[in-house]
């Protein structure tokens, strides 16, 4: 497809972009990763006034520094790939911390478009902003948006059609330094007239003066002498000062940054504290915010334990009362192996998956995620981490695989390897499904609930462990609250699909042709060779029926299957009748523990190395073994 126009979206963490590029885009989304780097890469197609534009969601940041790779991504991507228009998505309740990052976004000299973006909370907050006073000081096009609700947004895109229609966009004053600063830049200009390495040359004498390495050492292959120049300018710039170059201009961005705020922004004293406000109050308060946690979480998963149960037995009674009842190899092979397959994976995917999708969706979109993080960094501190590392291990819940790159934003090695270790042991929706699709619905929810919370209790032991023993301490955390909004469905059904649709592409068919083996195993008694092979570790030890041997090894493709394959193993679907309460409790406590399935195995390598991705393996298989084993002694007493 010919593409017209290039549009990328660019702004702070949670101020819409998602939302906009979800309204552009619909479910025309390409979910990628940025070359050589573990950065998620969202891109879609857009249609409008007979023009295919393609939109680029570039990941959340706050400045065009290169201290993370989010920010060298969205930094290279506008400077060095040239999209037509960049829109810059900006926080309206948070106008001054947002034009930071706008009047970098200027300085780098790119054609911009603003969506000014959240202004319903902000009305609801007594704020108003003068849109073309805005518009008129950054010489930039202002949209106000509510990008939950599609308003404002087609109107980003004919903005954008306007700006690439000007021939030559006019310089932008909207920031000047103080003379001593302004003298410096214009001497780097001049040395480095006729040095391209891709940048604005006042970007780069800016960024040069902040002594950003990345520009030196692009710089130093073309004008060593520039370098040199630099230096002593930065040095000169901070003696006047007594601070860092970088921290100087920083100060004036900011400086600027509020004296724009002060021209546009009229506020208005609300004369109650909002509904939002009162929530945020409740959510983040020392004894009511953990409460509010534990019974939000507590009610997901009795929900999903009973809602998933029911649906199942529904599922499960439509096949089966349309079973025709065919004997032979091929008819059982049919059967048991292609259709039984088919409408238990169909149960877990209804029942459990998408379900826990729209949770998660619901959850993020309310901005409550944040929260959650916030509440739990005095006690992620006692395992050697901070608040921020409980996003990813929250984010484990629904897989493990984007827990284990997301950890990048942990700013050690260490923390990293801590986050990535712990966030394997989390119970991801697939390890979840065994657990409540199995001892939820035959054993009881209270056990179900106890293997989670032997999960966590878990999880932090080990995380203690390695915070001993492991050199080096953690730091602090600084992230941003986003207010409480209400979740837009289109957004949250849009999330939840582009999360539930590589299950069913990927997983599905593997499912179904895992069952469709495990069957014809089953039925020339090749099963019960390696099930036998396994028995000393299964039977012996772990006290399980021998089938159970080879669905340990499968579930290292997918760890959902091994529900789905119980039933094509035992040769029914009434588990009860295969395997009594004690060896349910077991089987899913293993699953639960032991080694991750081979996609979170190749993250692990990737993120950590062929060495620390072994070691994480070959423990989690060895702690998976013993445990079952003591669980299996211990629990026969009680039941």
């Amino acid at each position: 497809m010919n593409v017209d126009l290039i549009i990328a979206l660019a702004g702070n963490a949670n101020v819409g972009k998602s939302s906009i590029f979800n309204q552009l885009t619909g479910l025309g989304q390409i979910i990628g990763n940025w070359p050589g780097k573990t950065v998620e890469k969202a891109e879609g197609m857009l249609l409008h006034h007979g023009k295919n534009i393609k939109v680029i969601d570039l990941p959340g940041i706050y400045s065009l520094s290169t201290y993370s790779q989010e920010e060298i991504v969205s930094r290279d991507f506008i400077a060095l790939e040239h999209p037509d228009v960049v829109v810059n998505v900006v926080d309206a309740t948070a106008l001054e911390r947002n034009l930071f990052f706008t009047l970098q976004l200027l300085e780098m000299g790119t054609p911009l478009v603003i969506a000014l973006n959240l202004i319903d909370d902000a009305k609801k907050k007594g704020i108003t902003i003068n849109e073309k006073k805005l518009e008129k000081i950054l010489n930039a096009s202002v949209v106000p948006t509510i990008a939950t609700k599609g308003i404002g947004v087609h109107e980003i895109v004919d903005k954008a059609l306007e700006k690439v229609s000007q021939r030559s966009p006019e310089k932008n004053d909207a920031i000047i330094y103080g003379p001593e600063i302004e003298t410096r830049i214009e001497k780097l200009e001049r040395l480095l007239t006729g040095v391209s390495i891709g940048y604005p040359l006042r970007w780069t004498a800016i960024k040069l003066l902040e002594q950003d390495s990345k520009i030196i050492s692009k710089v130093s292959e073309k004008n060593p002498d520039a370098i040199v120049a630099a230096k002593i300018l930065s040095s000169e710039i901070s003696d006047i000062h007594q601070e860092p170059c970088a921290t100087v201009i920083s100060s004036e961005r900011y400086a600027v940054a509020a004296r724009i705020v002060k021209e546009v922004r009229t506020f208005k004293e609300t004369e109650k504290p909002s509904l939002g406000e009162r929530l945020d109050a409740l959510s983040m308060h020392g004894i009511y915010g953990y409460a509010l946690m534990f019974i939000i979480m507590l009610s997901i998963l009795v929900f999903m334990s009973y809602f998933g149960g029911w649906l199942s037995e529904i599922i499960q009674y439509f096949f089966e009362s349309i079973n025709p009842g065919i004997t032979g190899f091929w008819g059982e092979l049919l059967w048991n192996g292609g259709v039984v397959g088919f409408y238990a994976t169909l149960s877990i995917a209804l029942g459990f998956i998408l379900p826990f999708y729209l949770i998660l969706g619901f959850l993020e979109d309310s901005g409550y995620l944040p929260k959650i993080a916030y509440l739990m960094d005095r006690p992620c501190h006692s395992i050697g981490l901070h608040g921020k590392a409980c996003m990813p291990l929250l984010l484990a819940l629904g897989c493990n695989v984007p827990a284990c790159v997301g950890c990048r934003i942990m700013e050690t090695k260490r923390d990293r390897f801590i986050a990535v270790f712990l966030s394997t042991l989390v119970p991801c929706s697939a390890r979840t499904v065994v657990i409540l699709g199995l001892v939820g619905v035959y054993v009881g929810f209270q056990w179900a609930l106890l293997l989670f919370v032997f999960d966590f209790v878990l999880i932090f032991l080990i995380g203690r462990a390695l915070n001993r023993f492991l050199p080096g301490m953690s730091v602090g955390i600084i992230m941003e609250m986003p207010p409480y909004r209400l979740p837009s469905g289109k957004v949250v059904l849009k999330q939840a699909w582009n999360r539930f649709k590589p299950f069913l592409l990927t997983a599905l068919p593997l499912i179904i042709l895992g069952s469709i083996i495990i069957e014809a195993m089953r039925l020339t008694d090749v099963l019960a060779l390696v099930s036998g092979a396994l028995s000393p570790v299964t039977v012996v030890w772990l006290g399980l029926p021998a089938f159970t041997g080879f669905l340990f090894i499968f579930g290292i493709l997918r760890k959902e299957a091994a529900l789905v394959l119980l039933m094509s193993a035992g040769g029914t679907t009434d588990i009860r009748s295969v395997m009594s309460p004690v060896q349910m409790i077991v089987f899913a406590l293993v699953i639960m523990i032991y080694v991750p399935c081979i996609a979170t195995i190749a993250a692990l390598i990737r993120e950590t190395g062929w060495k620390r991705a072994g070691l994480i393996t070959f423990a989690e298989i060895g702690l998976a073994i013993f445990i079952g084993g003591l669980a299996f002694r211990v629990l026969n007493i009680f039941i």
